[in-house]
C-alpha cells in the first residue's frame, strides 16, 4: 500500500490541532500539512457542547473554529473520520483505522481523550450519554423530546453545565457526586457550596457522597440508576461526566514515555524523535502546579501548547510557561479561573456569595496561586498578575472587595 507523506501531520482535529495548523501558516511554514481527525467534522469548539449547543442557542456552524474555506485556502489537508491506531517512529508512519498509511516529517499528537465510561452493569445501555463530541450531544438532543427525568453522574464542570441546561429546558435533574461536594477536585469549599445552592434553587436534586451501583434498563434502554445504598432513582436519560481517559495508546505502544497521558518537555516534545504532544493528553511540568507533571484539560492549554510545539518545529523554541485559565457558564453565572488551586493551604473570599458576585483567592505559603471569580471580571483580569508574580498580599486587604487587586500586585 502506498504511503502518502506530509511534512507535518497533526493527529487530532480539536482546539490544539487546529491551532497548530493555524500557527504553522501564520509563522510562514510553506510545507505540506495534514490533519487527521476521528470525527467527520471540521475543527470545532468543544466548550459550547455542554452549554449553548445543548441548549439550542448556537447551531453547529457557529461552533466551527474556522470556516471550510480557511483550510482549503491554506492548503491544509483534512483526513477526517479516521483514527490513528499505530505509530512507527522508525519509518515515520502512522496507520489509520481503515488500513491507510500516512508518513510524516514531524508529528503533532493532539488527540485529547475519550469520555471515561461507567464500569458498572448497565453502563452501555441506550440512553447513557457522555458530553465529549457533537455526535454525543446530537444523540442526547434526539432523545430529549421523550425524556423528563435525567440523572447526571459527576459533579464537575461538565455535569453541572449539563444539569443547568437541562433544568432550563424543563427536565427534572438529579445530580450524583461521589465526593462530599461538587467541584471538589478543582475548587475550594466556598465555590462548591455556592454552586450547590444555586443548582438546588433552580430545581436540581444534588446528592453528594453517593456511589453508583448500576444502571437499570428496560428493553435495552436506561430506566434508572441504582445507588450503592440500594436506592433507585428513575431516569429516561443518564449523563456521565466523570472525566476523560487520554487518547495516547498508539504513542505509548510505540515507546513514548508516559502513564497519565504522554510525557512532554517544555517544548512539547515526547521521548520519540520528531513527535510532539499537546493539549489534554500531554503531561508536562507546570510551574503553576509547583513543578508537578500534570495534564491540563483546557482550551488555553491546548492553544498555547500548540504554539510552543510549532515554534520548536520551526527551530525557534520558546518554553511553554502560560498561566492556566478556565471558565464555566451556568445559568446567569460566569465562573472564571486563573492559576491552579492545587495544594493551596489557605483561601480568602472577596465579596458576598449571597450577592452572586464574589471571588475566592487561593494561597500557598501566603502567596497567591489561583483565583475563582464568579461574576467578577475585574478580579479575574487583575488577579492574573497576582498569580504570575506570586504576590503575598495582606490577607485583610485581600478580603476587602473595595480594594482593587491591582493595588496588591506589588
Amino acid at each position: 500500500m502506498a504511503t502518502i507523506r506530509y511534512d507535518i501531520v497533526i493527529v487530532g482535529a480539536g482546539h490544539g490541532g487546529a491551532q497548530a495548523a493555524i500557527a504553522l501558516r501564520q509563522k510562514g511554514f510553506s510545507g505540506s500539512i495534514a490533519m487527521i481527525g476521528a470525527e467527520p467534522e471540521l475543527p470545532y469548539e468543544r466548550p459550547p457542547l455542554s452549554k449553548e449547543y445543548l441548549a439550542g442557542e448556537k447551531d453547529f456552524e457557529r461552533l466551527l473554529i474556522r470556516p471550510p474555506a480557511f483550510w482549503e485556502q491554506r492548503e491544509i489537508e483534512m483526513i477526517l473520520g479516521h483514527r490513528v491506531v499505530a505509530v512507527d517512529p522508525e519509518i515515520k508512519v502512522v496507520l489509520l483505522s481503515g488500513g491507510e498509511q500516512v508518513g510524516y516529517g514531524s508529528l503533532i499528537w493532539a488527540t485529547g481523550g475519550a469520555a471515561r465510561r461507567l464500569s458498572c452493569a448497565g453502563g452501555d445501555l441506550e440512553g447513557v450519554h457522555s458530553v465529549r463530541s457533537r455526535a454525543d450531544v446530537d444523540a442526547m438532543l434526539a432523545e430529549l423530546p421523550l425524556v423528563q427525568k435525567v440523572v447526571v453522574i459527576g459533579g464537575g464542570y461538565i455535569g453541572l453545565e449539563a444539569a443547568a441546561v437541562l433544568t432550563k429546558l424543563g427536565r427534572e435533574v438529579v445530580l450524583l457526586e461521589m465526593l462530599d461536594r461538587v467541584l471538589a477536585r478543582v475548587a475550594g469549599e466556598p465555590i462548591s457550596r455556592f454552586y450547590e445552592t444555586e443548582h438546588v434553587a433552580h430545581g436540581v436534586d444534588i446528592q453528594t457522597g453517593v456511589a453508583v451501583d448500576s444502571i437499570l434498563g428496560e428493553h435495552g434502554k436506561a430506566s434508572g440508576v441504582v445507588l450503592a445504598s440500594g436506592e433507585r432513582i428513575p431516569a429516561e436519560m443518564v449523563i456521565v461526566g466523570i472525566g476523560i481517559v487520554s487518547a495516547v495508546e498508539p504513542l505509548l505502544a510505540a515507546g513514548a514515555e508516559g502513564s497519565n497521558g504522554v510525557d512532554v518537555d517544555s517544548s512539547c516534545r515526547t521521548s520519540l524523535a520528531d513527535i510532539y504532544a499537546i493539549g489534554d493528553c500531554a503531561a508536562h511540568e507546570n510551574r503553576f502546579a509547583g513543578g508537578a507533571r500534570i495534564r491540563l484539560e483546557s482550551v488555553q492549554n491546548a492553544n498555547d501548547q500548540a504554539t510552543a510545539a510549532v515554534k520548536a518545529i520551526l527551530g525557534a523554541p520558546e518554553p511553554y510557561d502560560s498561566v492556566p485559565w478556565f471558565w464555566s457558564n451556568q445559568y446567569d453565572l460566569k465562573l472564571q479561573t486563573v492559576g491552579l488551586s492545587i495544594g493551596h493551604d489557605d483561601l480568602v473570599v472577596r465579596g458576598d456569595p449571597a450577592q452572586r458576585s464574589f471571588s475566592v483567592v487561593y494561597l500557598k505559603n501566603g502567596r497567591v496561586i489561583a483565583l475563582d471569580c464568579v461574576n467578577m471580571v475585574r478580579d479575574y483580569v487583575q488577579g492574573r498578575q497576582l498569580v504570575l508574580s506570586g504576590a503575598a498580599p495582606d490577607p485583610a486587604r485581600l478580603a476587602d472587595s473595595g480594594v482593587a487587586l491591582k493595588e496588591l500586585a506589588g
